[in-house]
C-alpha cells in the first residue's frame, strides 16, 4: 500500500501512568478579583488631553507598559499611568486587556 503510515501504538497504562494533579479553586473567588490590566501592544502609544488624535500629546507609553482605564469614548480609553500620574487619553487600536474565563 503506497502512502501508508505507521504510527505508534499507545496502551492505555501508558497515558494514565502519571496522575494529573489539579487545584480547583471556586468560581466565585474567580468572579470577584479586580479586572485586568491594559497593556500596550505596539511600539509606542501617545497619551492625549482629548479623545482625539490631533489633540495635545502629554507623555507616551511603550510596548508592554500596563495601566488602568477609567472610561471609554469611541475607541479611546481614558487611562492613569500609575508610574508617572499622567492621566489623558489613548487610542485603543493600540492596546489590549488580558481576560480571565471563570468556568462555573
Amino acid at each position: 500500500m503506497l502512502g501508508a503510515l505507521a504510527l505508534p501504538v499507545l496502551s492505555a497504562t501508558t497515558a494514565s501512568a502519571a496522575p494529573a494533579v489539579v487545584s480547583a479553586v471556586p468560581a466565585s473567588s474567580c468572579s470577584s478579583l479586580p479586572p485586568l490590566p491594559y497593556e500596550v501592544h505596539a511600539k509606542a502609544v501617545t497619551i492625549r488631553s482629548k479623545a482625539s488624535s490631533k489633540s495635545t500629546a502629554l507623555g507616551v507609553l511603550y510596548k508592554s507598559h500596563k495601566f488602568s482605564v477609567t472610561k471609554k469614548s469611541g475607541n479611546w480609553l481614558y487611562i492613569t499611568d500609575k508610574t508617572t500620574g499622567v492621566k489623558g487619553w489613548v487610542s485603543s487600536t493600540y492596546v489590549y486587556r488580558d481576560v480571565r474565563m471563570c468556568l462555573d
